[in-house]
């Protein structure tokens, strides 16, 4: 699997750590920075993730900071990223089974790397149920094409 991830100056040690989790494991990744802990700016750098993915040119996107909060927004912004901040595994299973979260927001000073690993491991083998989400990612897709003025929603994931 092709993964893009991106982190802050806050989350750059975990980034650190999970690409070299997923190298190891064989997954190719796209490492899109921060490449140090100088403090850096995280919209743009979450944005590029979650167009990697959305662009098809990654089959899933890791952001990180240091609550991940802003990290789920900046990509979030980006249309058809859906971008979920996990805290627990409920939370990254649930966001892959039923909402197709195609990028995992991670808080660096919010989960401990052994916890950080399990999220990104379940987010990354979980697959999306289908059935009865479908609808309602049509809505949200429907919701960005309002938003943007083009009245292009209604594509399934």
């Amino acid at each position: 699997m092709r993964i893009a991830i991106a982190a802050d100056h806050a989350g750059f040690e975990l980034k650190q750590t999970l690409v070299q989790a997923l190298r190891g494991q064989g997954h190719e990744v796209v490492d899109l920075g921060t490449h140090s802990t100088e403090p850096v700016d995280y919209p743009p750098l979450c944005a590029a993730a979650a167009r990697a993915v959305v662009g098809s040119h990654a089959d899933r996107g890791v952001v990180i900071g240091g609550s991940g909060q802003g990290e789920a927004m900046a990509a979030n912004k980006v249309h058809g990223a859906r971008a979920a901040l996990c805290h627990d595994v409920t939370t990254a299973r649930l966001a892959r089974r039923h909402n197709d979260a195609n990028l995992l927001a991670l808080g660096a000073r919010i989960v401990a790397v052994p916890l950080a690993l399990e999220l990104l491991e379940v987010f990354l083998t979980t697959d999306f149920d289908g059935g009865r989400h479908v609808p309602r990612l049509v809505q949200l897709s429907d919701i960005e094409g309002e938003e943007s003025g083009t009245g292009m929603g209604g594509a399934a994931p």
